[in-house]
């Protein structure tokens, strides 16, 4: 007897994925499978370095992009051995796709007003930028060569992402750039962003550099655009290993929306690193910022709304292990006596995380918190929600600000001395392995040192987007800015050392309560079954070797992690 199997096959197109569940754990991705643009496996495995991987072509035929070189309803793909070059903005329309390949570079053509240069992604388009550590996605200067510098600001735009995601913009929730609205035409649907779909997704960004950009856009002064500025972004967006480098405006803002983010850089840009606003309700962790001595604003100004205060959604972002680095001694900031300023009614939480250096003549203090007596037209302020419960500053890391080290001195607000007391804040020298701000010399190296009060007092936050990790800061003991950033390629960070010396480990070597730092300038062999107790702590810094003595039975090597016992071995990429 025979029987009939009937296969049903779906036919999904290309670019479309199945429903995700809705933990947060997982990455929105829009493909199925383990990789989309980027090969993640480039620069860290085996694979990679016995040469089973391709090699990546770097561009040298540069491929002028306008306008009309992207249309509603295209496919677009920009390969890495071109440059592509924008004259003027370039939109993603609505219905259209832009997938850059690892190690592509795009150059913004100078010009400035109605004649500047940038990257928009229209609500409803989409951009896939998925570079890897070692062969990033670059937007940066006309003809850049190497020589531009951290001074070298405002030589093009920048990059924009506009979404579908909530703001509190009345009355629809919908709001249009300054600056891309003048170029495109006021009305223009290209250049609105808000919506009320807060897990719209508008692409994915991973492993870019956004260098030079903040160059005035359209006809009124004061139109900069950011390095990334995102309108009204979903969470369905995936913001991964992102820089700013040398803007001439802020390096991130954000206009509303729900978009997460992990493993920001903003270094040297000319306004605020990071600037919210209208209702901004994402997540972050892992960001950095480093400002230079030349010029800059605030580190991180964080406001609620543009309009009236009391419109929904509050402002309200959580963020943990950030890593924030003010200006130097004797540089007095563009436009704020503090590094962090809350005000128009925003909220937001820093958990886990370290702010050191902010020198500035008009005080040098840590945070300003807004406190209006609430009358006439601004109804609301950022105390009340401060005292709502909405802001809150936790188990942070606060040192080197001009206005002392004590936080009567950072924060004179006694409301705001109170909720920084009573949240375990401390004041204490994080002892960062090597700071390096404006010409590089190789010596920036943000990772605490052993022994330094970042590897304790960090508490998880139970939220699944979070990655666990036990210390302060946007750093452990791997130094993700390897390989990729402008940092890196400038000669900002301090080099990793290869080891030579071979260290003999036996289980003697690793007890119970003790804390022990294996480091890349030796090699460590495992002699027999090496056990992390419980209570101990092994922590591998990036590049370091490990091996295995040979053996059987008896005889074998293992490293084992005990019930109780911890290990941080965090490598990079490069």
């Amino acid at each position: 007897m025979k029987r009939t199997l009937t296969v049903f096959l779906l036919l999904l197109m290309p670019g479309l994925a199945l429903a995700q569940t809705a933990d947060s754990y997982f990455q929105p991705v829009d493909y199925r499978g383990a990789f989309g643009g980027g090969n993640w496996l480039e620069g860290w495995t085996a694979l990679a370095e016995k040469g089973y991987l391709p090699s990546t072509t770097s561009g040298t035929t540069v491929v002028d992009v306008t306008d009309a070189s992207i249309e509603a309803g295209q496919d677009v793909v920009w390969t890495a051995n071109n440059i592509y070059r924008l004259n003027g903005v370039v939109f993603v329309e609505d219905g259209a796709s832009l997938t850059i390949e690892p190690g592509t570079t795009v150059w913004g053509k100078a010009g400035q007003g109605n004649d500047a240069s940038a990257l928009v992604v229209a609500r409803g388009g989409k951009l896939y930028a998925e570079g890897t550590a070692l062969n990033p996605i670059t937007f940066t200067a006309d003809g850049d060569d190497g020589t531009l510098t951290y001074q070298d600001r405002g030589l093009w735009g920048g990059v924009v992402m506009l979404g579908y995601a909530t703001t509190n913009n009345q009355p629809d929730g919908t709001k249009q750039v300054e600056g891309i609205n003048e170029i495109a035409g006021d009305g223009d649907d290209r250049a609105t962003y808000g919506g009320t779909d807060d897990n719209d997704s508008s692409g994915i960004l991973r492993y870019v550099s956004i260098r030079h950009t903040g160059i005035n856009m359209g006809d009124q002064a004061g139109n900069e655009i950011q390095g990334l500025t995102l309108g009204g972004v979903g969470r369905g967006t995936v913001i991964e290993y992102v820089e700013s480098f040398a803007s001439a405006d802020d390096g991130f803002e954000w206009f509303g929306g729900t978009v997460d983010a992990k493993y920001l850089v903003s270094a040297f840009n000319e306004d605020d690193s990071y600037d919210w606003d209208e209702g901004f309700r994402g997540r972050g962790q892992f960001w950095f910022a480093i400002q230079a001595t030349d010029v800059g604003g605030r580190v991180a100004e964080m406001d609620g709304a543009t309009g009236n205060e009391f419109f929904e959604p509050y402002a309200k972002p959580i963020l943990s292990n950030v890593t924030y680095l003010g200006t130097a001694d004797g540089f007095t900031a563009g436009d704020g006596a503090e590094m962090l300023m809350f005000r128009d009614n925003t909220g937001g939480e820093y958990h886990n995380s370290i702010f050191q250096d902010y020198d500035a003549a008009s005080g040098g203090l840590a945070i300003t918190v807004e406190d209006i007596d609430n009358s006439g037209s601004k109804p609301a302020d950022s105390r009340q929600r401060l005292e709502s419960g909405d802001l809150t500053l936790a188990n942070n890391l606060w040192f080197g600000f001009a206005a002392g080290n004590t936080v009567a001195t950072i924060a004179p607000q006694d409301f705001v001395q109170t909720m920084l007391g009573a949240n375990n804040n401390e004041i204490a020298d994080p002892q960062f392995r090597g700071v390096d701000r404006d010409d590089p010399d190789g010596t920036l190296d943000p990772r605490p040192a052993a022994g330094s009060p970042a590897w304790t007092g960090a508490v998880a936050l139970e939220d699944g987007f979070f990655s666990p990790v036990d210390y302060r800061g946007a750093f452990g003991t791997s130094n993700w800015l390897e390989g990729w950033s402008a940092l890196h390629s400038m000669g900002y960070l301090a080099p990793t050392t290869t080891g030579t010396t071979v260290v003999e480990v036996t289980d003697a070597s690793i007890n119970a309560g003790e804390t022990v730092v294996w480091t890349p300038d030796n090699i460590y062999r495992l002699n027999g079954v090496v056990f992390v107790e419980d209570g101990a702590t092994l922590m591998i810094e990036a590049g370091t070797t490990v091996w295995g003595v040979a053996g059987q039975g008896n005889a074998a090597s293992a490293l084992v992690v005990t019930r109780g016992g911890k290990i941080y071995a965090e490598g990079t990429p490069s």
